[in-house]
């Protein structure tokens, strides 16, 4: 009986230290683009007044996956909303940090650049001009969608 029962202690220990060791994998701090791999919208997207977002601050378009700051009166610069990490929008700004409600990554919304984990790669930058008075995101390609 002693060696059955030792050997159910190594199998336990075995199927412990396997479930463990996926639970690690599946929780790797290692980032990933995730589905913010082709930086959103893909297609031109109006996004409104430029007046609406102040200098030095910035605003989120959530529903277009959108985050766009202005340095300096005039100018712009846009980034895609989703999180590098697994693709989850930003949901807040705060003093311009862009948090993921998914699993707490930040990001400077003025670069881009990841803040706080488990998100390491910024966010991916996107085109963004002012046409007929309004902010446009996205690529050149087509007419904005309204």
């Amino acid at each position: 009986m002693s060696g059955q029962s030792s050997r159910r202690t190594v199998l336990k220990g075995a199927a412990l230290a396997g479930a463990a060791g996926l639970g690690v994998a599946a929780c790797s701090t290692e980032s990933k683009l995730g589905h913010a791999g082709v930086p959103t919208p893909t297609a031109p997207v109006a996004l409104g007044a430029p007046e609406e977002i102040p200098v030095g601050g910035a605003k989120l378009y959530r529903e277009q996956k959108v985050v766009v700051s202005c340095p300096a009166e005039g100018q712009y610069k846009a980034f895609s909303a989703q999180c590098t990490h697994a693709g989850c929008v930003l949901d807040k700004i705060e003093d311009n940090e862009g948090n993921c409600p998914c699993h707490g990554s930040r990001f400077d919304v003025t670069t881009g650049k990841a803040l706080r984990g488990p998100a390491t790669v910024p966010l991916p930058a996107v085109p963004v001009r002012v046409e007929n008075g309004r902010l446009i995101a996205g690529p050149e390609t087509a007419a904005p969608k309204a």
